[in-house]
């Protein structure tokens, strides 16, 4: 693949955005590499919104450092949460393929720093580097695996195994790891993404934490014991 040159506006980028977003959700390194190399960094402090629904399609994005709650909200002012995005993630190529407005709202919810690379420099790479377009097309289709996947939960799965296998996804540590997890998610936010009540996600969570499985804090949930989150998440 040949090489890019590397603007100014890159220096001190890291070579890739670091290991925290799900191993099959990574883009390969050189993908990132040449990305990274076109792209500036911005800086969102805590409720900074990145972009809200009906943006235009201006820019690809990769999380650096923070984390961003992803959202959508219906006409009554309830949010509903997708998800959070921590290190690792790159989003929003989905509208820049289909070239529409955004369908989704992204907020800080701790201070982050964000990778941007401009639609004409993400048009350029994918039209001159095949490699970067089936990465793309990969990127796109194990996501929509993932969101029928959760279908599937949201309809056919207790409470207990959503919440473990909601946990799980978010936890961007490669399995085996037995180090514990601290995840930047509230309770309001599982609750929103499950489509249930708060106090049926902090039941869950107590007796979680009671049997040592996991630990809540103020807007996030440290987990302890994976390897057990990981068996309540399995369907009976």
């Amino acid at each position: 693949m040949p090489s890019l040159p590397e603007p100014a506006s890159t220096a001190g980028l890291p070579a890739h955005l670091g290991p925290r977003a799900d191993e099959q959700l990574r883009l390969p390194e050189e993908v990132q590499h040449a990305l990274l190399q076109v792209a500036h960094r911005r800086q969102l402090q805590r409720g900074d919104s990145l972009f809200l629904k009906g943006s235009s399609p201006d820019a690809l994005f990769g999380m650096v450092q923070g984390a961003l709650r992803v959202s959508v909200a219906a006409p009554d002012g309830r949010e509903a949460v997708i998800a959070v995005l921590e290190p690792g993630h790159w989003f929003g190529e989905v509208s820049l393929f289909v070239g529409q407005e955004r369908v989704y709202d992204t907020c800080a919810v701790e201070p982050s720093e964000v990778a941007v690379v401009q639609a004409a420099d993400f048009h350029h790479l994918i039209a001159t580097q095949p490699v970067l377009h089936m990465a793309f097309t990969r990127l796109v289709c194990l996501r929509l695996r993932q969101a029928l996947a959760w279908i599937d939960d949201a309809i056919l799965q207790p409470l207990p195994v959503r919440l473990a296998h909601r946990l799980m996804t978010l936890d961007s540590r490669p399995a085996g790891d037995g180090a514990s997890t601290v995840l930047a998610v509230s309770q309001e936010d599982l609750a929103f993404m499950l489509g249930v009540s708060r106090q049926s996600i902090n039941r869950q969570l107590k007796q979680w934490e009671e049997e040592g499985v996991l630990r809540v804090g103020y807007r996030v949930v440290e987990l302890l014991d994976r390897d057990r989150l990981a068996r309540c998440a399995q369907p009976g």
